[in-house]
């Protein structure tokens, strides 16, 4: 009897986790899709486009549990976010964007962000990483004028 009770308790905490692991990817699985929108609107050149998908981020941040995601981190997502968000110049706000790849980048490796593989694309002019949820390279950092520049580096599953 005490063996099925350990085996139900064992069975009960699996599926407690399982259900907590979908919540934790969910919230941060928003979070990656706030980040592609900021990406598209500055492969896009429209600076305006990416400081609202920049607020819609960090709305997004300040719903993250502590728990799952550290503050620290958060803050630092939120911190690079809010430098986009208020900058109307769209070279600032690429630079600043390299900054939350590289911390989007560390976070991916930690959690499932989509049930699509994420890939982590380079610009080799700009020395820069960025997440994207397709193959095809349409280059943040320099938009229309360089759109393709640049490779897919790795894949995550």
């Amino acid at each position: 009897m005490k063996k099925y009770i350990i085996t139900a308790a064992f069975s009960l905490f699996s599926i407690v986790s399982l259900s907590a692991q979908s919540k934790k990817d969910a919230q941060v699985s928003k979070l990656y899709q706030n980040y592609i929108a900021i990406k598209s609107a500055l492969a896009s050149d429209d600076a305006d486009k990416t400081s609202k998908a920049a607020a819609e981020f960090i709305k997004t941040a300040s719903t993250v549990d502590y728990k799952l995601v550290s503050e620290g981190n958060l803050n630092i997502l939120r911190k690079d976010a809010t430098v986009i968000s208020d900058a109307r110049n769209i070279s600032a706000q690429r630079e600043t964007f390299s900054n939350l790849s590289e911390n989007m980048i560390a976070l991916t490796k930690e959690f499932k962000l989509s049930e699509k593989p994420v890939y982590v694309q380079h610009c080799p002019m700009a020395d820069s990483n960025w997440l994207s949820d397709e193959k095809q390279i349409a280059n943040p950092y320099y938009g229309k004028s360089m759109l393709t520049c640049g490779s897919v580096k790795s894949e995550i599953k």
